[in-house]
């Protein structure tokens, strides 16, 4: 089988989140880690989902949602920066990672929309 990149870069992506939020926490840091930590852990649960979908349509529709979760995701590191939960270089990986992960479900979206004609 195959190996499938964006299950195996959600699943990394998702023990960095855990990680960053256990940091968050050590720092008593608690309401907005708890967002970060849903959101970054849901992408890969969505693509999991996905990847077990019934039908082509049910995967396309988990992968919109795993895509939401990751520009979540964005939104809830960017504000953990901006308030100094964060340091820029651990923002600044985090985020890097999360765009691959939105540029690589994108194509996939944009494949299965061609396919779909």
């Amino acid at each position: 089988m195959k190996d499938n990149i964006i299950q195996k870069k959600s699943f990394d992506f998702a023990i960095r989140i855990v990680n960053a939020y256990k940091f968050l926490v050590s720092e008593q840091e608690y309401v907005l880690s708890k967002q970060l930590l849903r959101s970054g852990t849901s992408i890969g649960a969505n693509v999991e989902e996905a990847i077990g979908g019934y039908s082509r349509t049910d995967f396309g529709f988990k992968l919109s949602i795993a895509y939401k979760e990751a520009r979540e995701t964005l939104y809830w590191i960017k504000l953990l920066e901006a308030t100094d939960y964060l340091s820029e270089e651990m923002s600044k990986s985090l985020i890097q990672d999360a765009e691959e992960i939105c540029k690589i479900i994108g194509k996939i979206q944009v494949s299965l929309k061609k396919n779909n004609k």
